[in-house]
């Protein structure tokens, strides 16, 4: 069977450290790795407006930033399949299909679900498209056969939902769906939280710190970072857990950072011990940080003003991979119709029995 990845980010703005981290570090591992066959990276332009309906130019004006921020990361159109979503009309159509197959009790117990919509204020008025999500996701899934979906823990129950949709039916109609599984990050604890502390860096919060930022706005976020509240004076003891700063630290520095930017210090179990103990003010961590992120960030941010000066490459690249997309999605299409016998003019069998009935 071949190995097939399908993943995505919705289009809903430009992409920061959190998604980095998360997904697109991993991607592309995954992409270079040599041991898939296929990779689809779907830029989820239909399922942003499900909470984005009122303002569609919001999801219009992101679908080339995350595209920029995909190929500054390293994302190669040569190797993975960059797609929008809307572009390939076989994934409604699947939709459609699926929504047979699930219940609508079934959608609104989906934790996943659930918390979204508590998150976004829809348990008096719920739009139909966004309760409809987890069958979207599945038809996007089932659509190109994935085998491997990456996902964070707090997506498995829609990986789950989507196992119940293909076995659901391959029961009723023919065995030619395929049960994805879940790809779950190696380190869960290198999700990073926003710079004011709170458990997610997100857009809609302004906690985040872009891929795209500059130099200057990537100074001002770490210096406005959470720390200890009761670190107040560098001689006081300071607390390590759940200080933001020692987070990222933790995620991007490297041994050869210290004898650069912080030659007091050994690694990171020094620093931490020495702040635990008092004696490490906050600025000093902070310009610390500022400096390894200056580094990791300038090639990304450089390539991207790259590639957004040769934007129609970046276009064009969009449009090959839907159109590889939009390939694969149709064959699936058909033979999920074909399963269901609503291939009508395609079908020799029933034309056949149309001919014996009414002969």
């Amino acid at each position: 069977m071949k190995q097939i990845i399908l993943t995505g980010d919705r289009p809903t703005g430009r992409l920061h450290l959190g998604h980095y981290v998360g997904s697109l570090k991993k991607r592309v591992e995954l992409q270079d790795s040599g041991k898939f066959d296929e990779i689809y990276i779907m830029i989820a332009d239909a399922q942003a407006l499900t909470d984005n309906f009122e303002n569609p130019a919001k999801v219009r004006e992101n679908v080339i930033e995350v595209a920029l921020d995909y190929l500054a990361c390293g994302l190669d159109p040569d190797k993975v399949n960059i797609f929008v979503q809307s572009t390939v009309s076989a994934l409604t159509e699947l939709t459609f299909y699926y929504t047979n197959l699930v219940t609508l009790s079934r959608l609104q117990r989906n934790p996943t679900v659930k918390n979204e919509i508590k998150a976004r204020g829809f348990e008096k008025s719920l739009p139909v498209g966004f309760v409809n999500y987890p069958i979207s996701q599945a038809a996007d899934i089932t659509a190109f056969k994935a085998n491997c979906v990456p996902v964070g823990e707090d997506q498995l129950p829609m990986i789950e939902q989507t196992r119940e949709i293909v076995h659901s039916f391959n029961s009723i109609y023919d065995n030619i769906l395929v049960e994805p599984e879940a790809l779950i990050p190696d380190d869960i604890s290198a999700r990073l939280p926003g710079i004011d502390g709170k458990a997610k860096m997100s857009k809609s919060l302004g906690n985040c710190i872009y891929l795209s930022d500059s130099e200057e706005e990537i100074k001002q976020k770490v210096m406005q970072m959470y720390t200890d509240p009761n670190h107040l004076k560098v001689s006081d003891p300071g607390q390590v857990e759940g200080n933001v700063v020692f987070t990222y630290l933790d995620v991007f520095a490297k041994a050869e950072d210290f004898p650069k930017y912080l030659p007091d210090f050994a690694s990171i179990d020094d620093l931490k011990n020495k702040y635990r103990q008092g004696g490490v003010g906050d600025v000093t961590i902070k310009l610390f940080l500022n400096n390894i992120l200056q580094d990791f960030l300038r090639p990304i941010r450089e390539k991207r003003q790259a590639l957004s000066h040769n934007i129609g490459a970046v276009y064009d690249a969009l449009a090959k991979g839907s159109a590889v997309a939009q390939q694969k999605a149709n064959e699936t299409l058909r033979e999920v119709k074909k399963a269901m016998r609503l291939n009508y003019f395609t079908d020799d069998e029933f034309k056949k029995e149309i001919a014996e009935k009414y002969q």
